[in-house]
């Protein structure tokens, strides 16, 4: 484990680090992606991280994101990516969960300095309950985010796309 990452669980576990964090970790991190060119992301010294670039919602403009992810190994191929909508565990679902469900298909991260196209999917059911206990151990303060709100966390799985010949038309 990295150093110091207990202690960061513990503060981010917090209800001023909720208050917070939405308003400078985003801002930090989208900085300092934009000055390496996309090679570092502040975040991600602690848990990995991915920046999430999809159209809005509402006004179909281009949103970017820096998101704390969850990678997951693929058989043999690109794996795919767990994202969290923890919000830092505050009452509303962050914006970008709304622009994933209306353009599941028009996301692009940034892993690692690389855009890859993706395909979004709102994890439901057993799918759902399996990779919250994975989330969990990943970082426990999802728990305390969790508890201390009364809407379901939503989980989405972010798969490669394929390209055009994958039977999107």
């Amino acid at each position: 484990m990295v150093p110091g990452v207990r202690l960061v669980q513990k503060v981010s576990s917090t209800r001023v680090f909720a208050r917070m964090a939405p308003h400078v970790v985003p801002a930090m991190d989208r900085a300092v992606h934009r000055l390496t060119r996309g090679r570092v992301l502040l975040s991600a010294q602690m848990l990995p991280g991915v920046v999430l670039k999809v159209p809005g919602a509402r006004s179909g403009q281009l949103r970017t994101t820096p998101l704390a992810c969850m990678p997951q190994p693929g058989d043999g191929g690109p794996g795919s990516w767990v994202l969290v909508g923890s919000n830092f565990g505050r009452p509303g679902h962050p914006a970008w969960t709304a622009n994933l469900l209306a353009h599941p298909e028009e996301a692009v991260i940034n892993w690692k300095g690389r855009d890859i196209p993706v395909r979004a999917r709102l994890l439901a059911g057993e799918e759902r309950a399996r990779v919250c206990e994975t989330a969990l151990r990943f970082w426990p303060p999802y728990a305390v985010y969790q508890a201390r709100i009364e809407r379901e966390i939503r989980l989405f799985r972010l798969d490669p796309a394929q390209g055009p010949d994958d039977g999107r038309a």
